[in-house]
């Protein structure tokens, strides 16, 4: 028979005090690979949500809206939307600060506006059927199947072609562009409801583009992101520049009092 001696009283208390200065070696080791886990874990599902949240929007609300709506009415369109949103996540809007924004929109009668983050076209719709008939949108959003899906949703409200345009770009790409498209013309309402973190980077282009008419209403959604803080931070610290008029939950109304040119000076 084989035996196997205990080890000794005496070898383990040895064996422990060789071992406790390694306590806090194995502790931080072991913190520093939990930290480094939860750190990827995090970045993985912000990944995956990400994923998520774009899908829902393209397949679910694209393909309910479509099925359900009464096509060439933008009234039904909206509706549907809402129906949706009620028993189904949803990134649009919505109708209590789609009411705000067609108050502005109405009192404003912009001529030009561009709209940043299309998210399957609510906002869209909500804009451009309150346009002045000389008015156009131009909607610019990063993700090649929400814009196909949303200028769906858009000629499926009964708009043309001739009243918006749909850019698949960065929001950086169609700043760049616009000068190029609206000539002599600039934005009189500009809609902010893509990534946060590019919210100052893009005022600050169209600032540097002359852009922005001197009667041009800045529109925020998402006011609580850190990247809409900064630009909020900015205009704040403006006040011969920017006026913040109204917040209606975390959706801001922001008026320009000058058009603003790079070096500077006021018009």
């Amino acid at each position: 028979m084989l035996l196997i001696n205990a080890p000794r009283s005496g070898d383990m208390v040895s064996l422990l005090l060789i071992s406790l200065p390694l306590l806090p070696v194995v502790f931080v080791a072991t913190t520093l690979c939990h930290s480094r886990l939860l750190a990827i874990c995090h970045r993985v599902c912000t990944r995956l949500l990400k994923l998520f949240h774009g899908k829902v929007c393209v397949k679910n609300t694209h393909a309910y809206v479509f099925s359900n709506c009464t096509h060439g009415q933008a009234a039904s369109v909206l509706e549907t939307f809402n129906l949706y949103a009620r028993t189904h996540a949803s990134v649009s809007i919505g109708p209590e600060k789609g009411e705000f924004l067609d108050e502005i929109v109405r009192r404003e009668a912009p001529l030009r506006v561009l709209e940043l983050g299309m998210h399957c076209g609510y906002t869209s719709v909500r804009i451009l059927r309150l346009l002045p008939p000389s008015g156009k949108l131009l909607t610019v959003e990063l993700d090649p199947i929400t814009a196909e899906k949303g200028e769906e949703i858009i000629l499926v409200s009964g708009f043309k072609t001739p009243q918006f345009q749909v850019q698949t770009c960065s929001s950086a790409e169609a700043i760049a562009s616009l000068p190029s498209q609206l000539g002599e013309s600039c934005l009189d309402l500009v809609m902010m409801d893509h990534d946060p973190e590019q919210y100052l980077p893009d005022l600050l282009a169209l600032q540097r583009g002359k852009l922005l008419s001197a009667r041009c209403v800045l529109l925020l959604n998402r006011t609580q992101e850190p990247g809409a803080q900064a630009l909020l931070k900015y205009v704040s610290a403006r006040p011969q520049q920017y006026n913040i008029e109204q917040q209606f939950l975390d959706m801001v109304e922001i008026h320009c009092c000058v058009t603003i040119h790079p070096q500077g000076e006021k018009s």
